[in-house]
C-alpha cells in the first residue's frame, strides 16, 4: 500500500498528504487512554472506501511508531488493548468480512449450517484464560471431538463471542508486533516523534496521577528553556505570558504533578496561590502541549544561541520534548557501556586472580 501511493517514512512523519493520518492517529492515541472501550469506530469515515482504507491504516502505522518510540511496555499494552476492542466492535458488525480475519488468526475455525461458529479447542484454551465471566470457562462449554461450540445466547450471539475471542488474539499480535520493533527504533526517529510521545505520555500522566517517575525525566534532562524560566521566575523576574504557559505545558508533559507546577511561581513577583492553581490546574486539564523552538525564539524564552548547547544546534532540533529524549538516550547509551566496561573489567580481574592462584 505504501509503494502504491508513494508514501514513505518522511511523508508518514511530516508530509501533507499523510495530515489526516496524524491526526486521526492521535486521536486513536487520546482514544487509548481517555475512552474507556478502547478507539472510538465512529471517528473515522467509511473504512470500506479506499480512501477511508487508506487513512486507517497509516494512522495505525504512525500511532504504532509513536507507542514504540516511546519504549514504555505499559503504554504499548494500553494502546494494543484500545486498539483490539475497537476490532472487536468492527468485527461483530462486519460478518462478511468476519470468516477471514478468522481463519486468519485461529487455526481452526469453522461455521455451521444452523449459523453457530465452532473453533478449535486449543485455541479456545489459550485465548479464553484472559476474559472473566462463567461462559468462557471450559467446565462450562460444549466441547465436541477437539470443538468448542459458540451457542448462541439471548444476549451474546456466537459471532459476538468470536469477536470477543479474536480480540485476545489481536490484542498479542498488536503489543508483541510493538515491542519487536522497539531494537530498530533509532535515535532520530525516536527524537523525531518526541512531541507525539510527550503528548500521550503528558495525557497518560494527567489521567493516572503518576509524577515525572513515568518516563523516568530527571532534572538533567530538562531542556534549557524550561530550566531558564524555572530560573528566571525563582529569582523574581516577570516572565512573559507565554513563558509561563510554556513552563506550566512543559512540567504537565513531563508528568509533573500540579503542585510542583505552582511552586515554580511561588518566587513570582504577582504569586497568587489561588490565582496559580486555577491556572495551573485549568492547563493541566485542557491538556496543553508545550510549543516548539521556533515559537519560544519569536516570543524571547529560548535559553540559548548558537554555540551555547550542542544539543540544540543540531539541524533536527525544533522542540523542546526532542532535547529531553535525546538526553534520555544519549544517558541511557552510556550508562549501557559503563556496565558492559565494567564487566569486561570485572572479568579481567578474575582472570589475573586465577593465574596468579595458580602460579
Amino acid at each position: 500500500m505504501a509503494t502504491t501511493h508513494g508514501i514513505d517514512l518522511d511523508e508518514l512523519l511530516e508530509g501533507s498528504m499523510m495530515e489526516k493520518a496524524r491526526i486521526r492517529a492521535r486521536g486513536r492515541l487520546v482514544d487509548s487512554v481517555d475512552v474507556k472501550g478502547g478507539v472510538e469506530v465512529a471517528a473515522v469515515g467509511d473504512i470500506h472506501t479506499s480512501e477511508g482504507r487508506l487513512l486507517e491504516a497509516f494512522s495505525f502505522y504512525y500511532a504504532r511508531l509513536v507507542v514504540t518510540a516511546s519504549e514504555d511496555e505499559r503504554l504499548i499494552a494500553r494502546w494494543a488493548q484500545a486498539e483490539a476492542e475497537r476490532a472487536q466492535k468492527i468485527l461483530e458488525k462486519d460478518t462478511a468480512n468476519l470468516p477471514l480475519v478468522a481463519s486468519t488468526y485461529l487455526s481452526q475455525i469453522e461455521k455451521q449450517s444452523n449459523g453457530v461458529w465452532k473453533m478449535g479447542l486449543a485455541d479456545f484454551i489459550e485465548l479464553c484464560t484472559g476474559i472473566t465471566g462463567s461462559r468462557w470457562r471450559l467446565p462450562n462449554c460444549d466441547v465436541r471431538n477437539g470443538w468448542v461450540v459458540l451457542h448462541q445466547e439471548k444476549e451474546y450471539s456466537s459471532t459476538r463471542k468470536l469477536a470477543r475471542l479474536l480480540r485476545e488474539r489481536l490484542k498479542g499480535e498488536i503489543m508483541t508486533q510493538a515491542m519487536s520493533k522497539i531494537e530498530s527504533m533509532d535515535e532520530s526517529l525516536a527524537i523525531r516523534l518526541s512531541e507525539p510521545v510527550g503528548m500521550i505520555r503528558g495525557l497518560v500522566a494527567s489521567k493516572t496521577a503518576q509524577t515525572i517517575a513515568l518516563i523516568g525525566a530527571g532534572e538533567e534532562d530538562w531542556p534549557p528553556c524550561m530550566k531558564k524560566a524555572i530560573g528566571e521566575i525563582s529569582q523574581g523576574v516577570n516572565v512573559n505570558h507565554f513563558g509561563r504557559v510554556f513552563l506550566a505545558s512543559m512540567s504537565r508533559t513531563l508528568g509533573l504533578p500540579q503542585e510542583t507546577t505552582v511552586d515554580f511561581f511561588r518566587s513570582a513577583p504577582d504569586f497568587n496561590e489561588g490565582t496559580t492553581k486555577y491556572q495551573v490546574g485549568h492547563l493541566y486539564e485542557r491538556e496543553y502541549t508545550p510549543s516548539g523552538c521556533a515559537k519560544l525564539k519569536i516570543n524571547h524564552n529560548c535559553a540559548v544561541r548558537t554555540g551555547d548547547d550542542s544539543l540544540c544546534d543540531q539541524p533536527w532540533m525544533d522542540h523542546p520534548l526532542k532535547y529531553t529524549r535525546a538526553k534520555q538516550r544519549r544517558r541511557s547509551r552510556q550508562n549501557t557501556a559503563v556496565i558492559i566496561e565494567d564487566a569486561v573489567k570485572s572479568g579481567d580481574d578474575s582472570s589475573s586472580g586465577t593465574v596468579s592462584d595458580k602460579s
